[in-house]
């Protein structure tokens, strides 16, 4: 079973720039969309539903931004869009995907880099977030929850963390909460499970050169239960082409 995360910054913007061609390519058998930034009225027949695929999305009611979505060859049993708490839900955060025994959850965590603001709706998103993750862990279900989690968790995963302290994606009380969602909750870093030492990174801001630098931060993740993370053989961050702001993150499981 191949996973796919992947914020798009623009679904239609990552359309112009060969994405559907690309994943056409990849015998994936779930994708999860970040920042769809698209109504329902903007999708194309190839974004709502791609060759071989059905296509599930959870719009933000601002235009223009957020969004997520799921893309799957089997299709779920069920299907829930929103956490059920609506100054979140207005924002297109959150959607699950139920199949047999197993779920799979594309989210957008906020971002609080403009603001204090931001960061406060950040870190209010998280911490009623966390109760909902346990819900998860304790459901006996396995789970991988993909997305843009706006968290790079240790010093290995950016590039430049000195400097990035004081910033959001880097606060010591950011940080802590990965680390409470691995080491109390039962969660599993799946990348990091299988590459230990690796510094690899799936955004790049778009200043200063970051991306031909590879000044990155590793801020997108396949977060999953233990029993599914330990089916995971392979993981990857593909960089050969650029749809977005964020390289795809691939990683194959066993049945």
């Amino acid at each position: 079973m191949r996973i796919i995360t992947i914020n798009l910054n623009g679904i239609r913007s990552a359309a112009n720039k060969g994405f559907f061609a690309w994943l056409a390519q990849q015998d994936a058998d779930i994708v999860c969309l970040q920042e769809l930034k698209a109504q329902a009225a903007d999708m194309t027949q190839q974004m709502l539903a791609p060759t071989g695929y059905h296509g599930y999305f959870h719009y933000a009611e601002k235009k223009g931004y957020s969004g997520v979505g799921i893309y799957c060859r089997e299709k779920p049993q069920q299907v829930t869009a929103g956490l059920g708490i609506a100054e979140f839900d207005a924002e297109g955060r959150y959607l699950r995907a139920d199949f047999a025994g197993f779920s799979v959850v594309a989210l957008y965590l906020p971002s609080g880099s403009s603001g204090e603001q931001r960061q406060a709706v950040k870190f209010k998103f998280m911490a009623a977030f966390l109760p909902h993750l346990r819900v998860l862990r304790a459901s006996g279900r396995e789970v991988v929850v993909c997305g843009d989690w706006n968290i790079a968790h240790k010093e290995i995963d950016l590039k430049n963390w000195r400097g990035n302290q004081k910033n959001s994606g880097f606060l010591p009380e950011e940080r802590a909460w990965l680390t409470g969602l691995f080491d109390e909750v039962g969660f599993v870093d799946v990348f990091r499970g299988l590459h230990p030492e690796l510094a690899a990174y799936t955004w790049w801001s778009n200043r200063g050169r970051a991306w031909a630098k590879d000044v990155g931060w590793r801020i997108d993740y396949q977060i999953a239960t233990p029993g599914i993370a330990a089916r995971a053989q392979a993981a990857a961050i593909y960089k050969a082409q650029r749809f977005s702001d964020h390289a795809p993150l691939i990683i194959d499981y066993t049945d």
